[in-house]
């Protein structure tokens, strides 16, 4: 009996691969990771250059050119610093109020955000449910006031905010609920025409379906219309906290007039660069980015309703 060996190659038939060229793959999927990275890159490089400021052991934006090529948490320690104790006094003063204005900038912003949110969702309910004389003039005339932007008005607020503060003081110069007022007042016609868009997107069959159950208009806005339009909800408070955190003019026309410690943080960031002389720009550059971290976390917690709610009431008005 013998044994007969088959020697030779044996050869497994390739699989054909339909590879993409460099040029298609390009045009259809790596133009995107390019543009993806060029705007971030955009976008992060003023924050990276800004912490790199706020670490840096010398007072000047140039030595911050070389990124982290000093680092020093000096900066940081002196914000809301004691300048009895500091051993650079007059650097301290101009940051011992620091976080009282950051209380003060979170509480006005919190505030306004609520009260943009309830006056601005009541409104657009009653402009998208309603049906009553004038509702097509006022809905211009929110359309038309929001063209023009609060701060052209700040003569006008100023020589207002006099007035009444000799008949209510708390509505006076100075006054944080003053400010607030002010703020409602601006961001009442943008937000309401925003939210308004929304509102239309629920189907009314729900009103008249609660309202054959017996339910009032308040019970049938509280319990039904308002869990649905939670999302643009959280988008106009995250905008509108967003504003006014950040706002100058108006906080200094209102508040200008008031001691430091009632200040709000941009006007007493302010401070640190409005001497041109002895501007502490490194000083500046901690404050700004401690004062991007209550920003952030507020972004980060309604992230999830922020694409819902600004698109949600796009496709009908």
């Amino acid at each position: 009996m013998s044994t007969q060996t088959l020697s030779g190659p044996t050869s497994v038939p390739a699989q054909k691969q339909n590879r993409m060229s460099f040029g298609r793959w390009f045009g259809a999927v790596g133009l995107r990771h390019v543009v993806g990275l060029v705007a971030v890159v955009f976008a992060a490089f003023p924050i990276v250059y800004v912490i790199s400021a706020s670490v840096s052991t010398k007072n000047t934006m140039a030595d911050a050119n070389k990124l982290f090529a000093t680092f020093t948490w000096e900066n940081y320690a002196m914000l809301g610093c004691n300048p009895d104790l500091a051993a650079d006094a007059n650097k301290c003063a101009k940051v011992q109020y620091f976080w009282q204005w950051l209380v003060n900038s979170l509480g006005i912003s919190t505030v306004t955000a609520v009260g943009t949110v309830l006056m601005g969702a009541a409104a657009a309910y009653a402009f998208s449910r309603f049906r009553f004389t004038g509702r097509r003039f006022g809905l211009n005339a929110l359309l038309v006031i929001q063209m023009f932007p609060q701060m052209l008005a700040f003569v006008a607020i100023l020589i207002l905010m006099t007035a009444l503060g000799e008949v209510v003081p708390i509505l006076g110069t100075g006054s944080a609920v003053a400010l607030v007022a002010v703020y409602l007042g601006g961001a009442l016609g943008a937000n309401t025409f925003l939210m308004y868009g929304f509102f239309n997107s629920i189907p009314q069959s729900l009103d008249e379906a609660a309202k054959i159950d017996g339910a009032s208009h308040a019970q049938t806005y509280w319990t039904i219309i308002v869990p649905l339009v939670i999302p643009i909800l959280a988008v106009t408070a995250l905008l509108s906290f967003i504003g006014t955190f950040g706002e100058y003019i108006l906080a200094s026309v209102v508040l200008g007039s008031g001691a430091q410690t009632s200040w709000t943080l941009p006007m007493g960031l302010y401070l640190l660069v409005g001497d041109s002389r002895a501007p502490e720009l490194t000083l500046f550059s901690a404050g700004a980015a401690v004062a991007a971290l209550p920003v952030l976390l507020l972004f980060l917690f309604l992230q999830r309703y922020i694409v819902s709610g600004l698109t949600g009431g796009a496709v009908k008005g």
